[in-house]
């Protein structure tokens, strides 16, 4: 939602060379982390290039360096993806509980996207719309997880590179869409839409 396509097909790349190192290495996870980190550079160099914000660069390298830390030092392949198994249980655990919370992460984050701060959580339609959509990005957690602890605990390094390339864009794009859907038909008939939150006025005093 917030690196755009691009962000996203990145943030693959350092796993898909992890796992092409470690194969071609012999199943080295010294050669796995070498070719993440120099895939990881170039990524980030790239991403410098043309305009990102210096800090998300380096929040994303950071990532993949934790990752490879953690992978050399236990001396396991897979815990190269242990970051990203944990990342997404607990953004599942966010999401679930700004919604209960009636601060659902989609509208703060379209909210703040569209500069309405929090005035669209005083329109009820909007606010039901975005706890409802939020739910499908929950629901895209909650799958990620329910995929890599299976083949995390079982030590299957290629499936979890497949498991991450698959649950990463096109997940995401899929979410995109069907949480848009969501969103648009819980607005009741006339609503002028996510631009114009209908705030409830007070009501006037008689006598």
């Amino acid at each position: 939602m917030l690196g755009g396509r691009g962000g996203a097909i990145d943030a693959t790349l350092p796993p898909l060379a992890f796992a092409a190192g470690w194969l071609l290495g012999g199943e080295s996870i010294w050669a796995g982390v070498g070719a993440a980190l120099a895939v990881g550079a170039v990524v980030a160099g790239v991403r410098l290039r043309r305009g990102d914000r210096p800090r998300s660069v380096l929040i994303g390298l950071l990532a993949v360096c934790v990752a490879a830390l953690i992978a050399v030092r236990t001396g396991r392949a897979e815990n190269f993806f242990l970051i990203q198994l944990l990342s997404n249980a607990a953004s599942a655990l966010a999401w679930a509980v700004s919604i209960v919370v009636r601060w659902p992460l989609l509208g703060v984050l379209v909210g703040a996207a569209l500069g309405q701060r929090s005035r669209w959580r005083r329109d009820p339609a909007l606010l039901r719309g975005y706890a409802r959509a939020s739910w499908v990005w929950t629901a895209t957690y909650v799958l990620r997880v329910a995929v890599f602890v299976p083949l995390y605990l079982s030590g299957q390094v290629l499936a979890l590179v497949v498991a991450r390339v698959a649950l990463t864009w096109p997940l995401v794009a899929a979410a995109l869409a069907v949480s848009w859907v969501v969103l648009r038909r819980s607005l009741p008939p006339g609503h002028p839409g996510l631009r114009h939150p209908v705030t409830e006025s007070p009501a006037t005093p008689t006598g």
